[in-house]
């Protein structure tokens, strides 16, 4: 079955290049794809589907992240007080929910 939301090009780009980054990581550790995936309590097929670009779970590529000593630094990099946007609205009073505004549109006939 084709799926109807194809993954956007941007995404697929994001993949492959964390997943090159993972196994740059992997190999400064001097760590083979079974030593990561027995730390991380995950298959080996995982990691070498998040290293090929294909992606895994996000609990399953933070628990990698975590053997490979930088889930720190990756937690940090999604802080939202560390963007500009991010401190330029940290006194407002965020919405407990966002929900979509009312369509304003005139019913057809």
């Amino acid at each position: 079955m084709v799926d109807p939301r194809p993954t956007p090009i941007a995404v697929t780009r994001a993949l492959g290049t964390v997943g090159d980054q993972v196994r740059t990581w992997r190999k400064l550790n001097h760590l083979t794809i079974d030593q990561v995936a027995a730390r991380a309590n995950v298959s080996p097929d995982t990691v070498a589907r998040l290293e090929a670009g294909r992606g895994a779970s996000l609990e399953k590529t933070l628990t990698i992240l975590r053997v490979l000593g930088i889930l720190d630094q990756v937690v940090t990099a999604v802080d939202p007080m560390s963007t500009d946007v991010g401190r330029l609205r940290a006194d407002q009073q965020l919405p407990q929910r966002v929900r979509n505004k009312r369509s304003t549109r005139v019913p057809t006939p």
